[in-house]
C-alpha cells in the first residue's frame, strides 16, 4: 500500500487576556490536516502526519527515507522549518539540506505537492521562501520574492483551463476560495486550472517523478466550508495523489 506523508498544517495560538489591572494568556494547539488526511486515506493510502512543531527533529533526514513515501506533501510548513535542525541552529552542527533532498527525491522518481497556505511558496511577508531553496526546481510554478498572498474575502472561483486526469469526475464549477499563493507560470509547468489568471493548480515532470501544487488551503481558512465540505474534495486529492505516484 502506498504511504503518502504531509508536513506542516498544525499551529499554536496564543492569546492574551485583558481584564482590568490583570492580564493572562492561553495558548491553544490546533491542526488542520483532518480533511485532506481523510480525503487521502479513503482513497486507500496510508497517510503520515508530521505537525510543524515536530518537522524540524523528524521530517525525513535522508534520501532512504523518503524513498519510504510514494509522495511528499508540504502544506502550510516554512522552509526554515526544514533548514534549520535544533543541531544545526543550537550547535552549529551541519545537517543534510532537507530541501536539497527532497529535489533529489523526485528526481528519483518521487511524488511531490505544494499546498498554499501563509507558510508556503513565499508566504506571508516573503518569510516561507521556498523560491530561495532547491524545492524550487520541483515546482511547476515560479515563486514571487515578496509577499505572495492574494486575499480575497470577496471570494473568489477557480477556473479549470486544461483538461487532465487531475479533474476526472470534478465539475466545472467549483466553490469559491478566499484567498491564494500568487506564482507564475513557467515552462516546465503545466497550468491546469487558473483564479484570478494566477496558477490554481500546475503539474509538472521532474526528473523521474512528479510535482503538484495547489495554490490555496486544503482547510480553513482561505478553505472555507463549501470547499472542505464539497462533495467532489475527497476526489480532487484521490485524483491529485494517483496523478503523483503513478
Amino acid at each position: 500500500m502506498k504511504k503518502v506523508l504531509i508536513a506542516g498544517e498544525s499551529w499554536v495560538s496564543q492569546t492574551t487576556h485583558i481584564k482590568g489591572f490583570d492580564s493572562f494568556s492561553t495558548v491553544v494547539y490546533e491542526e488542520g490536516v483532518e480533511y485532506i488526511r481523510k480525503a487521502i486515506e479513503k482513497a486507500g493510502y496510508v497517510v503520515e502526519f508530521i505537525p510543524n512543531h515536530l518537522a524540524p527533529v523528524q521530517f525525513p533526514s535522508s534520501i532512504a527515507e523518503l524513498n519510504t513515501y510514494s509522495c511528499v506533501i508540504l502544506s502550510d510548513i516554512g522552509s526554515n522549518t526544514l533548514l534549520l535542525s535544533p543541531e544545526t541552529f543550537s550547535k552549529s552542527i551541519k545537517t543534510p539540506n532537507r530541501c536539497e533532498l527532497l529535489k533529489e527525491y523526485v528526481y528519483q522518481g518521487g511524488g511531490f505537492m505544494m499546498i498554499g497556505g501563509y507558510m508556503s511558496f513565499s508566504g506571508i511577508d516573503a518569510k516561507a521562501r521556498y523560491g530561495f531553496t532547491p524545492v524550487k526546481d520541483i515546482l511547476p510554478v515560479e515563486c514571487l520574492k515578496i509577499d505572495d498572498r492574494a486575499e480575497h474575502p470577496e471570494g473568489i472561483s477557480p477556473i479549470i483551463v486544461k483538461e487532465h486526469e487531475v479533474f476526472r469526475g470534478i465539475p466545472e464549477e467549483w466553490p469559491q476560495f478566499l484567498g491564494y499563493n500568487k506564482t507564475k507560470p513557467i515552462p516546465q509547468g503545466e497550468v491546469i486550472a487558473t483564479i484570478d489568471g494566477d496558477p490554481f493548480i500546475a503539474v509538472g515532470e521532474f526528473g523521474k517523478g512528479k510535482s503538484a501544487v495547489f495554490t490555496s488551503d486544503c482547510a480553513p481558512h482561505w478553505g472555507p466550508p463549501a470547499f472542505v465540505n464539497w462533495e467532489f474534495y475527497d476526489i480532487l486529492w484521490a485524483n491529485l495523489m494517483d496523478y503523483l505516484t503513478k
